[in-house]
């Protein structure tokens, strides 16, 4: 869902029969929709069953995945695109049903390969979307997407078990309305600033709209009997750090996903630029995704004799590694090739840590909403690293053939500030508590669901 829209992206407004500005909603309505969902699908996976709202987001996924498929104008397209994003949930859903139902010694392993799969999905999903868009109708790509969101759906039902382990209560309404609008509002005048300017009205009233109602539901939170996210067990040490952590990297790892499909594209003649098509753009990126698969094992070993916490810190310095040697390895394929191994080796390290930290610090019973709310921050991460590195590149170019295109200097700021940004957070986590604690008691009785019976 990442990726399929990529390719399309230069044809929308002509597919679509809408302005540029316009035919951007196709992919903001996914990043807002994305938002919003994926902490409410993790509190109500934690209240009713996490299976079952696992079952409504692939659902939802495929609902629009169809619609996308029978679109030929905006309205349809941006609805159907929306509803794409409220399947965001999946992963942390996924994470949070092998804690309630894998033994200790398989859990390390099984987490690190799932959050790998954040970005084994994009990096082998772009080259396929490419081809496709190439090579038939577009329509095909949702089709596609569809197709492979029925076929998970039906695993789903058939294969995974619904955790027993519920936390009950009444869903806190209020605080999902107020962390969804407060959202909405900073991540639209994120995406959106660069378009509208960043002293505009309209994006400082976002900004200072999404802070007033953050506060505001930061104090409903605090007294709700069944908050949405538990803020007390939220700035505990390790769940507080290991977020700020995982924004921060979430900021460094989205600077390779625009740097190195320009640069591939760019034309020669620019004398840094590689000429390539986009499906030369996935195949150059589609390593990074084998080798998260590859470092997911040794990502969960690393974890179960050195602490995730180490892991962490090396996946992150890794990717730092990655973004140094791009500076000095950028004018052929095959250095990007590399690069992008790195970068992706770093980043399957690191996303195989950040779920181990969070749920050796929450209850139970918490575990899908303290997981998605990791997941969330990671996404803010991405969408400021997508905001800042459009308007360093908007701001540094070249004249070529008449037409203003980024400049090489640019692409080497954002690798600087990616580099950097991801030594932050390694400095972040280094100040996570030493070892992995042991996983606490849940200090409210969770209830077996069926039986009416409490358990710790």
């Amino acid at each position: 869902m990442q990726t399929i829209i990529i390719p399309l992206i230069p044809q929308l407004p002509r597919l679509l029969d809408a302005s540029a500005a316009d035919a951007a909603w196709a992919v903001t309505a996914t990043l807002l929709a994305a938002a919003v969902a994926t902490p409410t699908m993790g509190r109500l996976g934690d209240m009713y069953g996490k299976r079952r709202m696992l079952l409504i987001s692939l659902g939802l996924l495929v609902a629009g995945s169809v619609l996308a498929a029978l679109s030929d104008s905006l309205g349809p397209m941006v609805v159907a695109r929306a509803m794409q994003g409220l399947a965001s949930g999946v992963i942390p859903l996924g994470i949070s049903i092998m804690r309630d139902e894998l033994p200790a010694e398989r859990l390390g392993s099984a987490t690190a390969l799932m959050s790998a799969s954040l970005g084994v999905g994009g990096a082998l999903g772009l080259p396929l979307a490419a081809l496709l868009a190439e090579t038939v109708d577009w329509h095909v790509l949702f089709w596609t997407a569809g197709a492979f969101g029925a076929v998970c759906a039906v695993l789903v039902y058939t294969v995974v078990p619904e955790s027993p382990v519920r936390s009950g209560g009444r869903f806190d309404l209020p605080g999902s309305i107020g962390l969804s609008a407060a959202l909405v509002c900073l991540l639209l005048a994120i995406s959106k600033g660069s378009d509208w300017g960043w002293t505009s009205g309209t994006t400082t009233g976002l900004f200072a709209a999404a802070a007033v109602v953050l506060a505001v539901w930061g104090w409903w939170e605090l007294r709700a009997p069944r908050p949405l996210v538990d803020l007390r067990t939220s700035v505990r040490r390790q769940v507080l750090l290991t977020n700020v952590a995982s924004a921060v990297f979430g900021f460094s790892m989205f600077a390779m996903s625009l740097v190195l499909p320009q640069l591939l594209q760019l034309p020669t003649g620019t004398g840094y630029g590689l000429g390539q098509g986009m499906v030369a753009v996935g195949l150059v990126l589609a390593p990074s995704g084998l080798v998260m698969i590859a470092v997911a094992p040794l990502s969960a070993r690393v974890s179960a004799a050195r602490g995730p916490k180490t892991t962490l810190i090396l996946g992150m310095l890794v990717v730092a590694a990655g973004y140094a040697l791009n500076l000095v390895l950028m004018s052929e394929i095959w250095h990007l090739v590399v690069v992008s191994m790195v970068i992706g080796g770093g980043i399957g390290f690191a996303y195989g840590a950040m779920p181990a930290l969070v749920m050796a610090a929450v209850p139970v019973s918490e575990t899908a909403a303290a997981n998605s709310l990791n997941t969330l921050m990671r996404s803010i991460g991405t969408s400021v690293s997508s905001a800042v590195a459009g308007a360093l590149l908007a701001g540094v170019t070249t004249s070529f053939g008449g037409v203003d295109l980024p400049a090489e200097h640019g692409f080497r700021l954002i690798m600087v500030i990616g580099a950097g940004a991801a030594l932050v957070a390694a400095a972040v986590a280094g100040l996570l508590p030493s070892r992995r604690p042991t996983r606490p008691a849940d200090p409210e009785p969770a209830v077996l669901a069926g039986t009416g019976h409490q358990t710790r």
